[in-house]
Formats: C-alpha cells, sequence, structure tokens
C-alpha cells in the first residue's frame, strides 16, 4: 500500500510539473481574445475586401470576434512591421500581398519577411496582363516589341507605383527584349487604369483584378504566370511568347508572426481553408477577376522563398529603384 500511495504521489508531482511547465496555448483554448486581422492598406481596396469577407467567415464559425484593423502607410510596411512585433500567440493576422517579398532588395525594412513571419495560405491569387491600346497595331508581344525597338525614345508604360509588381514586370520586359520604355508610375491601379482609358498611355502592366472590368476596352498581349487566364483563353503567358521570370502571380496572404505554436497555426491554416472551400466565398473571390488560394503554410512558405528569390534577382538586374 506504501508502495502503491509513494507512486501515485509521484506520478501527481510529475504531472503537475509538466503543466507547470506548458506553453500557455495547451492550458486554455485558442482562441481565447479576439482576433486582430490587421491590413496594412487604406479601406475600401481589394486586400480590405478579402480581409473583411474571411474575418466575417472564421467570426461566424468560431464565436469569436475578429476585428479588421487597417494600419495603411510606408506601401503596407506599418502593418506588417506591427503584426512581425506582435506577441506570438495567434491573435494578431496579418493579410499582406506580394510586395511583402519585393521590397528587401528596394528598402531598408525594420522586420525580415521570411524569418519574421509564419505563412499561412494564400487567400487569392492574381495574374497580371500586358495592356496596349485597342488602336495599337501589333497583334501580339513580339509585334509590340518590334515597334518599340523601331521607334526609340516613343514608348512608355503605366504602373500602380514604383517597386510594384506592375513596374518590376514592366522593366523586366524592358531588360529581356532590349527596350526603352519609359517607366509612368501612378499613385494606384485606379488613376493607372483611368489612363489607359484616357488613352494617355500607350501600354500599362495590370493586375487581374483591377483590369477585369475593363478587358473589352484594352487590348492585351500577354499574362503572367504559368497558364493562361480562363477570362482570356486565346491570350498567350510570357512564357509560351519565349520570355521568362514572369511566373510569379500576385497573391494576398495571411500570415503570422515568427512563434506562433504549430498547434494554434494548424488550427487557423484549418479554418482559413475551411472558409476558402465555401461556395460563397469562392464566388466573391472569383467575381474580382482572382484565382481562389488554399494552400498549406508549408506550400505557401515554398511560394514565398521562390517567388522572393525571383523578385530579387529582375530588381538587380534591372536595376530597379524606388527613386
Amino acid at each position: 500500500m506504501k508502495l502503491t500511495t509513494r507512486r501515485t504521489t509521484l506520478a501527481t508531482l510529475a504531472a503537475i510539473g509538466l503543466l507547470a511547465g506548458a506553453p500557455a496555448w495547451a492550458q486554455t483554448a485558442y482562441p481565447n481574445q479576439p482576433i486582430k486581422l490587421v491590413i496594412p492598406y487604406p479601406a475600401g481596396g481589394a486586400t480590405d475586401t478579402l480581409g473583411r469577407l474571411i474575418a466575417q467567415k472564421i467570426q461566424e464559425n468560431w464565436n469569436n470576434p475578429v476585428v479588421v484593423e487597417n494600419r495603411a502607410g510606408a506601401g503596407g510596411t506599418i502593418g506588417n512591421n506591427f503584426v512581425a512585433k506582435a506577441a506570438p500567440d495567434g491573435h494578431t493576422v496579418l493579410l499582406a500581398i506580394t510586395a511583402l517579398i519585393q521590397q528587401p532588395p528596394l528598402m531598408q525594412l525594420p522586420y525580415d519577411p521570411v524569418k519574421d513571419f509564419q505563412p499561412i495560405t494564400r487567400v487569392a491569387i492574381s495574374p497580371s496582363l500586358l495592356a496596349v491600346q485597342p488602336s495599337d497595331p501589333a497583334k501580339d508581344l513580339k509585334g509590340f516589341i518590334a515597334q518599340v525597338k523601331a521607334t526609340p525614345g516613343k514608348y512608355n508604360f503605366g504602373s500602380y507605383g514604383a517597386g510594384t509588381s506592375s513596374h518590376i514586370q514592366g522593366e523586366l520586359l524592358n531588360t529581356q527584349a532590349g527596350l526603352d520604355m519609359v517607366h509612368v508610375p501612378y499613385q494606384g491601379a485606379a488613376p493607372l487604369v483611368a489612363a489607359m482609358l484616357g488613352g494617355q498611355l500607350p501600354a500599362a502592366f495590370i493586375d487581374s483584378a483591377t483590369a477585369r472590368p475593363h478587358l473589352k476596352s484594352f487590348k492585351v498581349l500577354a499574362v503572367t504566370g504559368p497558364s493562361r487566364m480562363p477570362a482570356l483563353p486565346d491570350v498567350p503567358t510570357f512564357a509560351e511568347q519565349g520570355l521568362h521570370s514572369y511566373e510569379p502571380l500576385g497573391w494576398f496572404g495571411l500570415l503570422m508572426p515568427a512563434g506562433v505554436p504549430k498547434p494554434v497555426l494548424d488550427k487557423f491554416a484549418a479554418e482559413a481553408a475551411r472558409v476558402l472551400k465555401l461556395p460563397d466565398v469562392r464566388e466573391r473571390i472569383e467575381g474580382l477577376g482572382l484565382f481562389v488560394g488554399g494552400e498549406t503554410p508549408e506550400e505557401f512558405a515554398k511560394v514565398m522563398r521562390s517567388d522572393a528569390e525571383i523578385y530579387a534577382r529582375i530588381i538587380k538586374e534591372a536595376r530597379i529603384t524606388l527613386k
């Protein structure tokens, strides 16, 4: 009896010791407080729209507040940095865009986009396209390149800002095709499209979500990514037309600060995957001209690393700066 009692006492003490050393997430259910979903851009844009859609669905299913907080400024770096420095308990989440991994070669950042975040999944994916005026005589990308070469100093291309995907894609075309198109940056996608519709630009690189309502107003010569866009089945990719490094697609991705316990990350990732499979969510995302995401954290991490390497190489070779 004494031996049995002693063993029981030791087992109890060991259990208490293990619980005392266990992390907080193992002692309390997650989530146990409101979740903050940080949007590093102003309200009203595509990132904000997607964030509020995801937040609403998670809040309804978990019966736990999911508060969307817009922390705009400095090209998204203010909101990104807030999440990078947040407590790694799973209650602060970032909805970032591709700029997160494009910025390191262009500016000094107070965080490391790879080391300071844990990827969860891509919410939506966006190809880009090279659009020219309907009156442009070029029938394809090869014809457009020939025109630009034949008239040095005559062509420019528009983007929705210095250092953005559209800027990088335009300079990549200059580098690979030996062109001299001048970059004309706009303050966002909306004014860029307005300039194209007004005939003020001969060409522009535009994301699919922004271009979708205006596809009949442009002549589209090529699309980025590994495959053609369903909305433009007759338009070949850049790769099909002999150019490389246009494989990366734009994305809107969910991330948490580094150090979040794996069970917490996995639980949120599973919920995000569930939400992205809902018919009404998929319809809303596709209605914006985007593809639905939904990869695992490991798959998204691989995409981030690959994209970061490609963009860093392009930025260096094309000598792209924010000036």
